[in-house]
């Protein structure tokens, strides 16, 4: 039992849905005809048992006794060639009437009256149904052999095989057909997977009806590629931000070690040269160690400034006025600065505007771009800082019109220690570390909001950030 499981489980699900259909109409045909065969037979038998009832009571029932108990004359009640019929009477005679090669075994049959019974023949020959009826002393046996009704039941056996044969071999195609069609969207799927197993995940099952086994197999597959795509992207795009984040971290290390490494050089060449009594000014050797650990102390509060940011440590959340911002940003910026013209621009801007965010923070922010658009500017260049609302945001741009940058210093300026041409530069030994925009840009987006520039080489540049609108004001 065990080895035909295993071997219906070798085999493919076509083949075992066909084997399996002939199996069960062979059954179905074998009970079939197990119950027709039965029920004709019976309904013969039946039909040969009311012939020999009509007989032994009609015209074979026991012949009357003569008073000289002489036998009398059979008279014109000859019986039916296709009957055996045997009368024995009380003195003994027995007369037989039998136009059959063979004749009822009668040794089995009881005293008395016996119905409808059936025997074999005495030696070879038909089996027989046979009555016997006992009247006044006399006793009539009358049979018939059941060969019609055997050869009728083997023509019958033999029909129902013939056309049960015809409708198991067309049920056999039929069925292989149908399973072949109804199995095709299930090779559909097959198909898809193998192109998944290969790499292609962008594969889908056709959509079928929903409410067939095979349309709730597809949405379950496909539901399930769309899982798995996404995890493989998942994964690739955490691969690629590891790999992305590991170089970053590699320059990071590399520019901060760069950095670090100028000033230093500075102050120990200086302290060096103070030790060995080679500097004559040793005041204005002093001031260069005391500017270098300066320069030095503002790199790494911009280092530690970022990495606070990078690990997502809260700001303060307060409403913070924007018009006293930017007020207080450009003051500090011109009196940096003495001499430049830097402007502020509020028309159509609401002075009420407010947003949430931590005010020193966004303080350094303005600080950062203005103090950016002061070393990348002329003396005759024009600064202007101006706000607007738009769509909900509090919108805050540094435009000028120094040099502008380039396409593609506008698209990496915002990265850490990205310089980009020195040319630009209005001082060219206070260039900078090329931290200030990337910190412009992590404090903005800690805020949630957005940062961006728009310039054009030779027509200025145009530094601007937008943070969600906190003024809850009624604006009617």
């Amino acid at each position: 039992m065990n080895a035909i499981a295993r071997r219906m489980r070798a085999m493919p699900l076509r083949v075992t849905l066909v084997v399996s259909t002939v199996i069960l109409v062979l059954a179905g045909l074998g009970a079939s005809g197990v119950a027709v065969t039965s029920a004709m037979r019976a309904d013969l038998v039946s039909r040969v048992d009311e012939g020999l009832n009509d007989a032994i009571h009609g015209w074979a029932r026991p012949p009357a006794i003569r008073d000289d108990d002489q036998p009398g004359p059979p008279g014109l009640r000859r019986p039916k060639s296709q009957y055996y019929l045997a009368s024995t009477l009380p003195n003994g005679f027995q007369l037989v009437f039998n136009d059959f090669g063979s004749s009822p075994d009668q040794s089995s049959l009881p005293s008395g009256d016996v119905g409808p019974t059936t025997v074999r023949s005495v030696g070879s020959g038909p089996e027989w149904r046979i009555a016997k009826r006992q009247q006044n002393g006399a006793t009539v046996v009358i049979a018939i052999p059941l060969s019609d009704v055997d050869a009728t039941m083997s023509r019958l056996i033999w029909l129902q095989v013939g056309v049960g044969c015809i409708v198991v071999l067309l049920i056999g195609v039929l069925s292989y057909l149908l399973v072949r069609s109804s199995l095709r969207p299930l090779r559909r799927v097959e198909e898809t997977a193998h192109a998944i197993a290969g790499g292609d995940l962008h594969q889908r099952v056709p959509a079928r009806p929903a409410n067939t086994e095979v349309g709730s197999l597809g949405e379950s597959v496909n539901a399930m590629l769309a899982q798995i795509q996404s995890a493989f992207a998942a994964t690739a795009a955490s691969e690629r931000q590891a790999r992305e984040s590991e170089e970053k971290m590699r320059r990071f290390v590399a520019d901060a070690s760069h950095e670090l490494r100028t000033p230093l050089t500075s102050i120990k060449g200086f302290a060096d040269l103070m030790t060995l009594g080679a500097v004559s000014d040793s005041g204005d050797a002093v001031r260069r160690i005391s500017g270098e650990a300066d320069r030095m102390t503002m790199l790494v509060e911009d280092l530690l400034m970022l990495a606070r940011l990078d690990a997502q440590r809260p700001l303060d959340d307060s409403p913070v006025d924007v018009l006293a911002l930017l007020v207080d940003s450009v003051e500090a910026a011109r009196a940096s600065a003495p001499g430049r013209e830097i402007t502020l621009d509020l028309a159509g801007f609401e002075p009420t505007a407010q947003v949430e965010g931590d005010r020193l923070r966004l303080r350094q922010v303005l600080g950062n771009l203005l103090g950016n658009a002061v070393a990348h500017t002329g003396d005759d260049d024009r600064i202007t800082v101006s706000a607007r609302i738009d769509d909900g945001e509090v919108v805050v741009s540094v435009a000028d019109t120094g040099p502008g940058l380039s396409s593609d210093e506008a698209e990496h300026v915002f990265e850490r220690f990205y310089r980009g041409d020195p040319s630009r530069h209005r001082d060219q030994t206070a260039s900078g570390s090329g931290l200030g925009l990337s910190i412009v840009a992590a404090l903005v987006a800690a805020h949630g909001g957005r940062v961006g520039v728009r310039s054009e080489p030779g027509h200025g540049a145009e530094f601007w950030f937008a943070l969600p609108s906190a003024n809850t004001a009624d604006p009617r």
